[in-house]
């Protein structure tokens, strides 16, 4: 029996055991009827949103800390904690004033203070960010709910930089929190946002629990993704830990769980065939999946080693293993920007296209001095796709002669490990997979995987001169004709690069019950909005 069969029959097995020998959840029983028990992608087995970039961390941040402005459905960054701006005739200088009201969830008021902490602790980390810390001449609290930013040149892209969804986020915290180095980790979790997290029944690896934050003041306007009013009617939200899929499926089925966030696509028939269930596109944007190289041990610090995993790669072999073959949920894609947006170009992606070329990537790894060293390849188990994807990579990494050291473990430790700059015998690694939500591939400013600045990129730290110079170009552009230039002249210089390789563009499903209402297809899943009957 194959995995996906095996799969199908486990699934099937515990939902009939849900149904007829579990007790009855705590939720059927009525002493929780405003409670959503949810599962996530993955363990939050860490919870700062700035030290790290793990989706799952950005997830339960938005529901904790709130942001200066937020993106909406338009992909349009809207006011959120400010009141209003101004900016200065040269753009050089930008005034920018608190909403009223706001408080964090020690009943401490929101100020300038604050927002001035938590901007230079998020500049230190964050693509966007760093350029502004390069240009900054100050930033600076005016009073308790006006802070200043004089920058030494204009830059037109602040309110996306601050509006953002992609990681990290600038998220507004106390100042004593962010205070902290932004290399260490927070150990207090204390936002504004419209809930707060219960850090005494945080069980990593169990649930992580959210309450509504009583004296949360949500704008006046409609929610729309990040912005506008964050209204939340639950007063509890659990999220369950479950990283086995058939598991999930069958909690789903029995009422013991509410939603799903990635449901194993195997699974979905299944679960469109259970009455109580629906079943949607999680995110019309869908995800770019990635291959991410060290560009800073042996062999892959070489263009030619890097070059020869993306001649003998093959797109369809990766997104058949991670969704499976109904094509309208992939499409192969030689560009790390998302199809169908304005931006999207294949230019210089010519290398993964056409036959796989396994003889040239064995000539090309000779070339580059590959001796056979073993090649650590971090595979989360828990997280569908990138274990789908980590098998493909193995047998291809094997197929073009090189020596695999395949490091089966959890997301958690991937996030933790991938930070690492040591040899891979030491603790380091040559190769992990994740994937990049397509809402934050539309443009060069929201892509922190696509930075080539060294120590200054994201893990792998590549460093190339023409993709920063491309990428400075987009930002100087005028018009969109010259967005679109620069982009096609990115493109081909990250392929050129092998910055990281793209294994092909896919959507994925949700599931939640009849019961809950207010789901949609978004990058985050958000809970303002959801209602439970």
């Amino acid at each position: 029996m194959d995995r996906r069969h095996f799969l199908k029959a486990a699934a099937a097995a515990g939902a009939l055991a849900g149904t007829a020998g579990l007790a009855a959840p705590a939720l059927a029983q009525g002493t929780a009827a405003r409670t959503l028990r949810f599962v996530p992608q993955a363990n939050l087995a860490n919870f700062d949103p700035i030290w790290g970039t793990q989706y799952v961390v950005r997830n339960a941040s938005v529901l904790v800390w709130d942001t200066l402005y937020g993106l909406n459905a338009e992909l349009q960054p809207q006011r959120q904690m400010v009141e209003g701006e101004e900016i200065s005739d040269d753009g050089k200088t930008w005034t920018f004033r608190l909403r009223e009201g706001l408080r964090f969830h020690d009943g401490e008021p929101v100020r300038a203070q604050d927002c001035v902490a938590s901007l230079n602790r998020w500049m230190v980390r964050d693509g966007m960010g760093q350029m502004l810390r390069a240009i900054q001449e100050e930033l600076v609290a005016v009073d308790d709910r006006t802070f200043r930013w004089r920058l030494r040149q204009p830059y037109p892209k602040m309110l996306l930089a601050l509006g953002k969804t992609n990681t990290p986020m600038a998220f507004m915290m106390p100042e004593r929190l962010a205070r902290t180095d932004p290399f260490q980790q927070i150990t207090e979790y204390v936002g504004s946002g419209p809930m707060r997290f219960l850090r005494n029944e945080w069980v990593p690896g169990a649930r992580a629990v959210f309450a509504r934050f009583e004296n949360y003041v949500p704008r006046g306007e409609p929610a729309s993704w990040l912005a506008g009013g964050k209204r939340v009617t639950i007063d509890r939200l659990e999220w369950i830990i479950m990283p086995d899929p058939a598991t999930a499926s069958a909690a789903l089925q029995s009422g013991e769980v509410d939603w799903w966030e990635t449901p194993l696509t195997d699974l979905v028939p299944q679960l469109r065939r259970n009455r109580n269930i629906q079943v949607d596109i999680a995110d019309p944007l869908g995800n770019i999946g990635s291959f991410r190289f060290n560009h800073l041990h042996p062999p892959f610090n070489d263009v030619r080693a890097r070059r020869a995993v993306a001649m003998a790669l093959n797109q369809e072999d990766y997104m058949r293993a991670v969704v499976g073959d109904d094509r309208n949920l992939w499409q192969t894609s030689a560009s790390f920007f998302t199809p169908g947006t304005p931006l999207y170009t294949e230019e210089g992606g010519d290398i993964l296209k056409g036959p796989r070329d396994i003889e040239g990537a064995r000539r090309l790894l000779r070339e580059a001095g590959y001796d056979g060293q073993p090649i650590t390849v971090l595979v989360a188990q828990d997280q569908a796709p990138l274990k789908a994807m980590g098998e493909v990579t193995d047998a291809l990494l094997r197929s073009i002669g090189m020596t695999v050291d395949f490091v089966a473990t959890d997301w958690g430790t991937v996030g933790q490990r991938r930070a690492s700059k040591a040899p891979p015998g030491q603790g380091g690694w040559h190769v992990f997979h994740t994937w990049h939500a397509g809402a934050d591939c539309t443009n060069p400013a929201t892509q922190i995987q696509i930075r080539a600045n060294g120590d200054g990129a994201w893990f792998g730290w590549p460093k190339d001169e023409a993709v920063e110079a491309a990428r400075d170009k987009w930002f100087e552009a005028p018009d969109l004709e010259a967005e679109k230039a620069a982009v096609a002249e990115m493109n081909r210089a990250l392929f050129n690069h092998v910055t990281y390789a793209p294994t092909g563009f896919y959507k994925t499903y949700q599931a939640w019950r009849r019961n809950v209402s207010g789901v949609i297809g978004a990058p985050i899943p958000f809970f303002w909005g959801i209602a439970k009957t």
